[in-house]
């Protein structure tokens, strides 16, 4: 089961990137939701260059499965 309904529509990075903001408000509020959304932030730095569709999208899926188990932590 994944944390919100619409992990299936994330096709793009930027829907991801909203997917996984809308997760942390979900997180207890404070050091938590800071922890994660800098992660979040730090992760799309350094993918940023990624340019390869295949890749994009095994990111995609990663970071999805992640959030779900962050979620039911």
């Amino acid at each position: 089961m994944s944390p919100l309904p619409e992990a299936e529509l994330v096709r793009s990075s930027l829907q991801l990137y909203r997917y996984l903001l809308r997760c942390c408000r979900q997180l207890p509020p404070g050091a938590v939701q800071e922890h994660y959304r800098h992660a979040i932030r730090q992760s799309f730095k350094v993918h940023a260059d990624e340019d390869d569709p295949e890749r994009i999208q095994q990111i995609i899926k990663r970071a999805i499965e992640d959030a779900d188990w962050v979620m039911n932590k």
